[in-house]
């Protein structure tokens, strides 16, 4: 793979990851639906993982350079 994309698509992922995990922390702590119409703990486990996938996928292509 070659490094400018990769640290692309690293850094992608990894801010997207990192966004989505600290957004469905904030919904979870204020109480708030992080879908609506969906099992309140479902959609929160389920935006968690992933969010922790999109980081592995990540660190990953960053570890890749």
């Amino acid at each position: 793979m070659e490094s400018g994309p990769a640290i692309f698509v690293g850094v992608v992922f990894a801010l997207f990851g990192s966004g989505l995990l600290v957004w469905t922390a904030a919904r979870v702590r204020h109480r708030a639906p992080v879908a609506h119409g969906v099992n309140p703990v479902a959609s929160a486990v389920l935006a968690s993982v992933a969010a922790l996938v999109a980081l592995g996928v990540g660190t990953w292509c960053l570890t890749r350079v």
